[in-house]
């Protein structure tokens, strides 16, 4: 079913030209856009302001270095590779586990080092980086994702995109791997979104395909019971990108790691905006309200606020 213009406009809903023109190009300065295009230097930056993410394990800068690959992660159980200029998913590559025999993909599929080594050449030479400049291979320790989301997602790691406006958390929603993904949560592949309560981070509305749903398509867990731990933790973290970076208008990618709770996984200048379509609402009223709101508030103020203003209850609650 297709909404006209007029009906998604009373909705609040906004599209790429307003995104681009109200949101990002008045709030994000592009002198900015390099801290977070560029996933060291958001790591670092990150490091430096004292908000957790995967520890860097190392670096693969030149063609030359490719062949010691092997020797950067011998004693690493599992571990993930990816390109520092990637966006949308690309070119990261995820090993479980290794052992005398190879690499082991969350999947289950086996690679030898001649693998790792030809995909970590790739990343060097620009095929997933934006524009297809030459990059930097970043090898991370694997993410222990908490136990409690196992049921929720498929082979991959899920993660939460927290929109933040004016370093006000606005909107949020939980990305949950599923085989049409290949384990990867990417909305544009088949993962499910999954929209969250800002007050509670509790689950509002499940979508795949552009279609709700109301359970996990593999595990066939349903998705009304899903509540994000370390609530307010999370949206402190997510507000806080705000000073960190300088832009206005930022989508924050986080995870749940057993140990360490909610970790910043990477930042985002032109976050998309599916973000609508998981929450069944739009963000124009809740930009329209952040923009009235004086500048100074603390981190503590604005996610307060946040909570406050943009709680809801939505069709997951409703049929549960």
């Amino acid at each position: 079913m297709w909404a006209s213009p007029g009906r998604l406009k009373a909705k609040g809903i906004i599209g790429m030209n307003r995104r681009n023109i109200r949101y990002i190009s008045r709030y994000n300065s592009r002198h900015l856009f390099p801290l977070v295009d560029d996933k060291l230097k958001t790591k670092l930056l990150a490091k430096r302001f004292g908000i957790t993410t995967p520890d860097l394990i190392g670096t693969v800068t030149t063609q030359f270095d490719v062949k010691h690959i092997a020797d950067m992660v011998a004693g690493h159980g599992g571990f993930a590779i990816k390109p520092a200029k990637g966006s949308g998913g690309k070119g990261i590559l995820v090993i479980e586990h290794q052992d005398a025999e190879g690499y082991v993909k969350p999947s289950g599929h086996r690679l030898q080092r001649e693998d790792l080594e030809r995909h970590v050449s790739n990343i060097l030479s620009g095929l997933y980086s934006l524009g297809g400049a030459t990059d930097i291979a970043l090898v991370e320790t694997l993410i222990s994702f908490d136990e409690f989301l196992a049921e929720y997602t498929y082979e991959g790691v899920p993660d939460i995109r927290v929109i933040v406006f004016k370093g006000y958390p606005v909107m949020a929603m939980m990305r949950l791997s599923t085989a049409a993904s290949d384990g990867k949560a990417n909305l544009h592949q088949g993962a499910v979104g999954v929209g969250l309560d800002i007050a509670t981070g509790t689950a509002l509305r499940g979508v795949q395909f552009d279609r709700p749903r109301m359970d996990h398509p593999d595990t066939g867990h349903e998705l009304a019971s899903l509540r994000i731990p370390d609530w307010e933790v999370l949206l402190k973290l997510a507000a806080s990108c705000y000073e960190m970076t300088g832009l206005g208008y930022l989508g924050t990618d986080m995870v749940l790691d057993r140990n360490h709770g909610p970790m910043l996984l990477e930042l985002n200048a032109r976050p998309g905006l599916a973000i609508q379509m998981t929450n069944g609402e739009g963000l124009r009223p809740r930009l329209d309200l952040i923009e009235k709101q004086p500048d100074g508030a603390n981190v503590e103020a604005r996610v307060a606020f946040a909570r406050h203003h943009f709680a809801r209850r939505g069709e997951l609650q409703a049929v549960s």
